[in-house]
């Protein structure tokens, strides 16, 4: 009897870091990435075979930004087969909270700092415009429902 392997899209992970300083929220980090497709793009990359999604995603960050992060949520699983030009991927994208500096490593050129109403989604490479979209969406009805509660 032949062994089935089933061919299936590469698991990655990103992360919207909100970056803080106490108790001030100074914004998310973006990476201008060195390798194609090159532009901006939330910090990431491919889950390790035996490795935890959110372990990963913790790695992820610190070789790409430096920055120790704290994962908050999960913002959602994002699959689309286009959403990545060079093959198909799924990325598990989870919100973190860091404090520091960032500071590019690994794939990443530069890192970057942006207020939320400063990202130039235009200059965003694969689908992070649109991850970064349905946060800030989510993120104002976090917002919303925190402020209710008090």
């Amino acid at each position: 009897m032949a062994h089935f392997t089933p061919q299936t899209p590469y698991l990655t992970t990103d992360g919207i870091i909100e970056l803080y300083d106490g108790d001030i929220f100074r914004g998310i980090v973006l990476i201008a990435r060195k390798n194609p497709p090159v532009g901006l793009a939330l910090p990431g990359g491919f889950v390790d075979v035996g490795e935890r999604v959110e372990d990963a995603l913790v790695r992820e960050m610190k070789e790409e930004t430096g920055l120790d992060v704290q994962i908050i949520w999960l913002l959602g699983i994002f699959s689309d087969p286009k959403r990545d030009p060079r093959f198909h991927t799924a990325s598990a994208v989870f919100v973190a909270r860091a404090e520091g500096e960032p500071k590019a490593g690994d794939d990443a050129k530069e890192a970057f700092v942006y207020a939320l109403d400063a990202v130039p989604l235009k200059k965003l490479v694969f689908d992070h415009a649109e991850i970064l979209k349905v946060y800030m969406r989510e993120r104002t009805d976090r917002e919303m429902k925190e402020g209710k509660k008090q």
